[in-house]
């Protein structure tokens, strides 16, 4: 195992890792940005070494000052949690040359995963399903003529993208130009990366993933399934493990598939199959998140593995100590993600200093933060403030928990406003609760929605 190990992320993921890491007996190293002098990570770990100012392309996303950090505290691995650098290929390699370990899969996976137009490809080898589309890379004339031949609407998506960014809904062909070049130019903004693809849009569907786990010998398990149908802006507000309502036998083959993809890609540690649901019951393949993901909880929750240790345990040589019978999900956890925005105008961020913060308690019920009074909110990062968790044995029971867990929920301030009071909302709908909802829910909510964030 490690001995020390340098968290290159901020939040509650930093905190997660550190959390990890104290119970195995690794010393931590926080990286942070002059903004997050005061943050809880660096208050937990043994060591923290500031790396720049506020701006992500100064601190969290400078490879160089995060490695110069490393090899400056000696430490021997780096564990990138999710966003950041946890999907750069270039990184993972820095890492390599410098032999220190990336906690993650190797740099070749990682770059043939990453790119959205290799990564369907492969799973086309494999046999996995794809919705109707391009596999390469188009221009623009192309693109235009493959529209136009599998029917509208489309969504162009960026080659490089992630994270629910760089993705464009042409409802109309006469759209589509301006639509095409739009996305180009934001997919070159946000990654560097201006290629493009095209695939049918399905604008009823449900959103469902596979957690995997895979070691350096060959051998991989799935963990279940996770819903994460309620979405805003392709990004993801609610997620529940097991999905609920899936017709017979799917769980299994979208988790057998997974499996596949990701030994066929030589995949290493924790990563997730991303699968769009039709309506006819079939499932297509969307992309591959080689990391950690937000919702990890709802999976340890139903499974009992700590999905973090697994990382730390897989990346440091150990050999995947599970079979697929080994791994039985029971019950039903469900994850809200309580974020700095307020949905009365459109999920627009609203950050602010933290007053009052008191976390909702009772049996089964997780909060993973890094906030507390006093706290606040930097408007430089993510808006994400808190995940709150709840088990129970069925999903009515775990709907009615989390109910009264955000009902508990205290966070408030002078500016600051969260989506406490509409994720309640969410719950409440009955499409929700009789599990028929699609990606369309939070859409078709706020046409009518009396909630103000909270």
């Amino acid at each position: 195992m490690f001995t020390k190990v340098l968290i290159a992320n901020r939040g509650e993921i930093a905190v997660r890792v550190a959390r990890a890491c104290r119970e195995l007996g690794i010393a931590t190293v926080a990286v942070h940005s002059t903004a997050d002098r005061e943050s809880s990570v660096v208050r937990l770990a043994d060591e923290a070494v500031q790396i720049g100012p506020a701006p992500p392309g100064r601190s969290y996303l400078n490879a160089a000052a995060v490695l110069q950090a490393a090899e400056q505290t000696g430490a021997d691995a780096i564990h990138p949690g999710y966003g950041f650098l946890s999907e750069s290929a270039d990184f993972a390699e820095a890492c390599e040359s410098l032999g220190i370990t990336l906690i993650g899969p190797p740099a070749s996976v990682m770059d043939k995963l990453g790119d959205k137009s290799s990564a369907r490809a492969l799973m086309t080898d494999v046999g996995i399903p794809l919705l109707p589309g391009s596999i390469e890379p188009l221009d623009h004339a192309s693109a235009r003529k493959l529209a136009a031949r599998i029917g509208f609407p489309v969504i162009i998506k960026a080659s490089a993208g992630g994270g629910g960014r760089g993705m464009t809904v042409v409802e109309h062909g006469e759209h589509f130009d301006e639509a095409f070049h739009r996305t180009q130019a934001v997919a070159q903004a946000l990654f560097g990366d201006g290629r493009v693809y095209v695939e049918r849009y399905l604008p009823q569907t449900r959103h469902v993933e596979v957690q995997v786990l895979c070691d350096s010998y060959g051998n991989g398990v799935y963990l279940g399934e996770r819903d994460c149908t309620v979405q805003r802006r392709h990004q993801k507000l609610i997620e529940e493990s097991p999905a609920p309502e899936l017709p017979t036998g799917l769980a299994e083959r979208m988790g057998r598939a997974a499996v596949d993809g990701a030994l066929a890609a030589g995949y290493v540690g924790a990563g997730t199959f991303e699968f769009l649901l039709a309506p006819d019951g079939n499932y297509y393949f969307m992309e591959v998140n080689c990391r950690i993901q937000v919702e990890h909880p709802v999976t340890e929750m139903v499974t009992g593995i700590d999905l973090v240790a697994a990382q730390l345990d897989i990346a440091s040589g150990g050999v995947l100590g599970l079979s697929q019978a080994d791994v039985v999900p029971t019950g039903c956890a469900i994850e809200c993600r309580i974020n700095a925005e307020d949905p009365a105008r459109g999920f627009a961020p609203a950050p602010g200093a933290i007053t009052e913060f008191v976390p909702p308690g009772g049996p089964f019920v997780r909060v993973d933060t890094h906030v507390y009074p006093g706290y606040v909110v930097p408007a430089s990062y993510d808006s994400l403030l808190a995940k709150l968790i709840v088990w129970a044995p069925h999903r009515d029971g775990a709907i009615a928990r989390m109910r009264c867990a955000l009902d508990e929920f205290r966070m408030s301030g002078p500016q600051l406003h969260t989506t406490a009071a509409f994720l309640a909302e969410v719950l409440d709908h009955e499409r929700f609760r009789s599990a028929t909802h699609t990606t369309a829910l939070v859409d078709e909510i706020l046409m009518t929605s009396s909630s103000v964030g909270g």
